[in-house]
């Protein structure tokens, strides 16, 4: 039976993403699904992104777009770096470009214009880097930015876990919208959790890459997840972001 997987925040952890890969033991019909921030952090964003390119050769592969994804594509086509990106792992990504061709920037350009804010499936569930504000759901998103800074969907859904029944008149009617909501952004690490986290029917798969966590893969169906080693343990001698 053909498996999905989403995958979290990877943030230039290719030697993380790789070990994943190998730990999900992916069959020919296995889907993936990239939740966003594939590049800052360590050293190997650009290669993580030719990597994921790679693995969409082989099957089929949908990639959300993050904020540092958008960062990083403003810098690649030409844009002044903004100072809170270098600050933030950007450094690191332009470090991670320093020795490659033109022609493999356009590349780079080009998947990162083609990425995705939000992907919702047969099933009505929807993956999306951050969250949403809008009670159309993304589709009516005011400003695209939101899909991948927004918190708040997260934080509600994290206050309302397991206080309010779904059929209260006060459940938040943005969790109604979708049968499951997938997000990254927001580090499990920072409620001192190192696995993938639920509230209501949100899953956070955020699990700490950018900093001294893990990539995590989680199967959409049977919720089972692997992980990658810790990531400063692949990356001796680095920080990451480290903030």
């Amino acid at each position: 039976m053909a498996r999905t997987f989403v995958i979290g925040d990877m943030h230039g952890a290719l030697r993380a993403v790789k070990q994943v890969i190998e730990r999900i033991q992916l069959q020919p019909d296995d889907s993936l699904i990239f939740l966003g921030d594939y590049v800052d952090g360590w050293s190997e964003s650009a290669q993580l992104i030719d990597y994921v390119l790679e693995l969409q050769q082989q099957r089929p592969c949908i990639f959300i777009k993050g904020n540092h994804d958008a960062w990083c594509e403003s810098w690649l086509m030409g844009e002044t770096p903004d100072p809170v990106w270098l600050a933030n792992g950007g450094q690191q990504t332009v470090n991670s470009y320093a020795n490659t061709s033109s022609t493999l920037k356009a590349r780079h350009i080009d998947f990162l214009n083609r990425m995705k804010l939000y992907y919702i499936d047969e099933e009505q569930r929807l993956f999306v880097h951050a969250g949403f504000t809008s009670m159309g759901g993304p589709v009516r998103e005011r400003f695209e930015i939101t899909l991948y800074w927004d918190r708040t969907l997260w934080e509600m859904a994290i206050a309302m876990n397991k206080h309010i029944k779904k059929d209260e008149r006060i459940y938040p009617k943005r969790l109604l919208l979708f049968k499951e909501i997938y997000i990254g952004h927001t580090p499990t690490t920072n409620y001192n959790v190192e696995t993938p986290m639920n509230a209501c029917n949100v899953w956070n798969i955020d699990t700490g890459a950018a900093f001294y966590g893990k990539v995590s893969a989680l199967d959409i169906d049977s919720k089972e997840f692997w992980q990658s080693d810790p990531v400063n343990e692949l990356y001796p001698g680095e920080t990451g972001r480290n903030k």
